[in-house]
C-alpha cells in the first residue's frame, strides 16, 4: 500500500543531502524545446521556505509496476525512482498523457467535471470556449515561457467526411486539415493553393478479438482468422501511397519492430481447414465493431469493414454483422474488454519505441481489450523493456514477435500512410509522426488559424483519453516534463530543462524550468508533477477520476497502478 505524506526540510540539509547523493539542485540553462526555442531560463529561485515538497511511494514492487516513487525534492526538482531499469522514460514522459496541470485546480475539480473540459496549462494556447458539436477556440497565451504562438487564435473543428475537409481547404474556410483521402493525395498535390504534407506511416492498423468471448477463446479458430484475412487486398485498395500491409505489429522503422517470423501468408485453404479442426467446419457468427472515425492507421474505417465482411464470409464462411459505435463509447467497451465479436482498432506511435506498441497493447499493465492476458508475452516484454541497447533487447522482441503470432490476440492489417493538407499560404504547416501537429509555430498570415481533424474530442484531460483527437488538442494547451521536438520524434526539454538518470537507470531526476507560468497565473511546481502523475498512479487517489477512469496509458507504459481493489 502506497503512502501519502508531506515534510519539510531546511535549504541547507537539502543541498546536503542532494550532494551526497550526487544528484544537483540547481536550475539549468534552458535548451531549445519542441514548445518554441528560448534564449535562456529564467534564474532560478529561492524556494520557499514554507514548500513543503511531496511524495506519492509505493511501500514495494509487489504490485507489479515500474514505478516505486515519485518525489518532490524541492521546487524545481522531482525523482522517479523506478522497480526496474527504464531506459524509454524519457520518451514516454515526453507523452500528451503525462502533462502538467495545477495541483489546486487538479483537487478543485474533484478530478472530473470541468477538468474534463477546461484543461490549465502551460503551453502556448489556453483555451477559450469549447462549443460540443461545433468547435475548440485557444487564445494564445501571451504569458508563455518560450515563443509565443505566431497566431493570436486557433480554432478546431471536424468533419468525418474526408471530401468535406478538402472542398473546405479549397474553399477558404479552413487552414489545414488531418487525412486526406487516399483518392485526393494526387490532387492536393497538383493545387498550387494547397500543400500536401505526407506523414510517415508509424502506426498500425488491426483486427482485435478478446480471448474471453467463444469462440475467440480457441486459439485456432484466432489463427484461422489471421490467415483468412487478405491484407495485401485491403491496403492495395484503400489505403494511399506510402502504406503497406504489415508483417509484424509494430513498424519495422522502429528498432526491433520485425524481430522474429513475419505474420500468416494469406491462405483461405489452411484457414478453413483450422477452423473445421477447431469444430467450426461451417463457420459461425459474430459481430464486426468499429467507430467511424478517420484514422491515418484507417483512412475509410466503413469500407474496410465492408471488405472485410465480405473477405470473412467468402474465405471462412463466417457471418459477421457489422455494428458502428460511437468513438468515445467504442474506445470505452474496447478497454473494458466488453466487445464480444471482432473490432477495428488501430494505434499511432506516441514514441518510437517498442514499448510504445507492445507494452502498452499486450505487457503487464495493458487493459483487458484482448481479454486474458498471455504469461510469456508479458514476461518477455518486461525483460526486453529493462534494457538499454537495441542490440540487446532483440531476443525478447524476437520470442514476443513470434509469440504474438502464435496466440493472434488481433491481426495485424495495414501501417497507413497518411497526410495533412494545408493552404499554400501556411508557414510552418508541417505533419507529425506522431500526430501531435504544433500550431504555434504556423502562421496562416492572419489572425486566426482554423484546423479541421476527422473528429472532435472526447474531453480533454488526456491523462484517461487514448483517442488521437482528443490528445492533439490537449497537446496545444498543457505540456508534460519532456517533449517531442515539432515533426520529429527526438525527445526534448520542456516543463524539465532536464531528466537525469543514475547509472542502472532506477533513478530519473528532473530538473524543473524555473519561472513557469500556469494560465490561472499560479507557478508551476515539482508538487504539481507529483499529482499529476500521482492521482493515475494511486487507483484509490480521490482524484483517480477522469472521464472513464481507465487511465490506459498509465498502466499500459508504467506497468499498473497502486492500490487497485480486489
Amino acid at each position: 500500500m502506497k503512502k501519502w505524506y508531506l515534510f519539510t526540510v531546511m535549504l541547507l540539509l537539502l543541498g546536503l543531502m542532494l550532494a551526497a547523493c550526487g544528484t544537483g539542485g540547481g536550475s539549468t540553462p534552458a535548451e531549445p524545446t519542441a514548445q518554441g526555442p528560448t534564449a535562456e531560463a529564467p534564474v532560478a529561485e529561492t524556494p520557499m521556505a514554507d514548500f513543503e515538497p511531496m511524495v506519492m511511494a509505493a511501500d514495494n514492487c509487489d504490485y507489479g509496476g515500474l514505478i516505486k516513487e515519485i518525489a518532490a525534492l524541492d521546487e524545481l526538482t522531482v525523482q522517479f525512482t523506478m522497480c526496474a531499469p527504464d531506459p524509454a522514460f524519457p520518451s514516454k514522459a515526453a507523452f500528451t498523457a503525462f502533462a502538467i496541470q495545477p495541483s489546486e485546480y487538479l483537487e478543485a475539480t474533484g478530478g472530473s467535471g470541468a477538468l474534463l473540459e477546461k484543461p490549465i496549462g502551460t503551453g502556448p494556447y489556453m483555451l477559450e470556449n469549447w462549443a460540443r458539436g461545433e468547435e475548440i477556440v485557444f487564445k494564445r497565451f501571451d504569458g508563455y515561457w518560450g515563443d509565443v504562438a505566431k497566431t493570436e487564435t486557433l480554432v478546431f473543428r471536424w468533419n468525418s467526411e474526408a471530401a468535406a475537409r478538402l472542398l473546405e481547404l479549397q474553399a477558404g474556410t479552413i487552414d489545414g486539415f488531418d487525412n486526406p483521402a487516399p483518392d485526393d493525395f494526387d490532387k492536393i498535390a497538383a493545387d498550387s493553393t494547397l500543400n500536401l504534407v505526407e506523414r510517415p506511416a508509424l502506426n498500425i492498423f488491426y483486427v482485435g478479438m478478446n480471448n474471453t468471448y467463444e469462440p475467440f477463446n480457441d486459439e485456432k479458430v484466432r489463427q484461422a482468422i489471421a490467415m483468412g484475412i487478405d491484407r495485401q487486398r485491403i491496403v492495395d485498395n484503400f489505403y494511399p501511397a506510402g502504406s503497406e500491409a504489415a508483417s509484424h505489429f509494430t513498424p519495422c522503422s522502429i528498432p526491433n519492430g520485425c524481430a522474429g517470423e513475419s505474420w500468416y501468408e494469406f491462405n483461405p485453404e489452411a484457414a478453413r481447414a483450422l477452423l473445421a479442426e477447431a469444430g467450426f467446419p461451417d463457420g459461425f457468427s459474430t459481430e464486426i465493431a468499429y467507430r467511424d472515425v478517420v484514422r491515418g492507421y484507417l483512412p475509410e474505417p466503413g469500407i474496410v469493414a465492408q471488405d472485410l465482411q465480405a473477405q470473412l464470409k467468402e474465405n471462412l464462411n463466417i457471418d459477421a454483422t457489422i455494428v458502428v459505435m460511437e468513438s468515445g463509447t467504442f474506445i470505452a467497451a474496447a478497454d473494458a474488454g466488453q466487445l464480444p465479436g471482432l473490432h477495428l482498432l488501430g494505434w499511432g506511435a506516441d514514441y518510437p519505441d517498442m514499448t510504445n506498441f507492445l507494452d502498452f497493447h499486450f505487457g503487464a499493465g495493458s487493459s483487458d481489450q484482448f481479454g486474458e492476458q498471455f504469461p510469456d508475452i508479458t514476461d518477455a516484454l518486461a525483460k526486453g523493456a529493462s534494457l538499454a541497447s537495441d542490440d540487446d533487447r532483440m531476443p525478447y522482441y524476437e520470442t514476443a514477435n513470434n509469440l504474438l503470432k502464435q496466440h493472434v490476440p488481433m491481426v495485424p492489417i495495414a501501417h497507413g500512410g497518411s497526410g495533412v493538407a494545408y493552404a499554400a499560404t501556411v508557414s510552418g504547416g508541417h505533419a507529425s509522426p506522431l500526430g501531435n501537429e504544433y500550431f504555434a509555430v504556423m502562421d496562416p498570415g492572419k489572425d486566426t488559424f482554423v484546423w479541421m481533424q476527422n473528429a472532435e474530442p472526447i474531453s480533454l484531460f488526456c491523462s484517461d483519453e487514448t483517442d488521437g483527437e482528443s490528445l492533439r488538442a490537449c497537446e496545444q494547451v498543457t505540456e508534460p516534463l519532456l517533449a517531442y521536438e515539432i515533426g520529429g520524434t527526438a525527445v526534448e526539454p520542456a516543463l524539465a530543462t532536464s531528466c537525469d538518470a543514475n547509472a542502472d537507470l532506477t533513478v530519473w531526476t528532473c530538473t524543473l524550468r524555473a519561472g513557469v507560468l500556469f494560465h490561472d497565473g499560479s507557478k508551476f511546481d515539482a508538487n504539481d508533477v507529483v499529482v499529476s502523475w500521482g492521482l493515475q498512479w494511486d487507483a484509490s487517489h480521490p482524484l483517480h477520476v477522469g472521464n472513464t477512469g481507465s487511465f490506459t496509458y498509465f498502466s499500459g507504459l508504467w506497468g499498473g497502478f497502486i492500490n487497485v481493489s480486489e
